[in-house]
């Protein structure tokens, strides 16, 4: 789908700049295959004037760029009218941090896919907290080229963590991870003042904090 989504753009909106991140570089290659196979379906609507192995660009001025997915790689584009970050929970953070800035001249477009990989990362926190997204959420049961008895084989094959996260769309808790995410969210309130007062202040509460560091190894003044 994000295939045809970016070959749409190219060709349709002259000049435009489409980048296509992904957390590996095979995983590039694989995806540019693919717009490349739609492009040749369609007989090259539009010449191009650069075949390259992870790069189209055609002469209304369009590129398609596929890299892999690091703040290091991506460094040096702006004005992209397309962004597609694809397996989104597997790329590091800093990634999404390094692209958004190439969207505020050309106001273009950020799109993330992935499934998830944890109750943790950029992905998480968009798909759950973040604003101005449109999400959309597609589970092995509402994909009809998948057959019952393939999904039911995975869900007895498969733990049933992995299984909800990788076919029901489940941001699940990772397996090193010592407390439950729900734990510690319910852990946190503004209704309880801090049993230590910040480093640093004085008196009352700080005199508490020095003694009771001394109890755990920690020096006392």
């Amino acid at each position: 789908m994000t295939a045809v989504i970016a070959l749409h753009r190219a060709l349709y909106h002259p000049g435009s700049l489409i980048l296509y991140l992904t957390p590996a570089l095979r995983q590039s290659q694989e995806l540019f295959g693919k717009v490349l196979g739609f492009y040749r379906d369609l007989e090259r609507p539009i010449p191009a004037q650069a075949e390259r192995r992870l790069s189209l660009e055609l002469e209304n001025g369009s590129r398609i760029v596929t890299l892999p997915g690091t703040e290091k790689t991506i460094r040096g584009f702006s004005g992209a009218a397309l962004l597609i970050v694809d397996e989104a929970a597997r790329v590091d953070d800093s990634l999404y941090f390094a692209v958004r800035p190439m969207l505020a001249v050309s106001g273009g477009a950020l799109i993330m896919l992935s499934t998830p990989a944890g109750k943790r990362g950029v992905f998480f926190e968009e798909w759950t907290n973040g604003a101005g997204w449109e999400r959309y959420e597609v589970t092995v049961e509402e994909c009809p080229r998948i057959g019952e008895k393939f999904i039911e084989e995975e869900r007895k094959s498969l733990p049933a963590r992995i299984f909800r996260q990788e076919y029901e769309c489940s941001f699940e808790d990772v397996e090193d991870q010592v407390f439950a995410y729900e734990l510690v969210e319910q852990a946190i309130t503004e209704e309880v003042s801090p049993l230590f007062e910040p480093h640093g202040e004085r008196g009352g509460a700080g005199d508490q904090v020095e003694d009771v560091a001394s109890l755990f190894g920690g020096a006392s003044r």
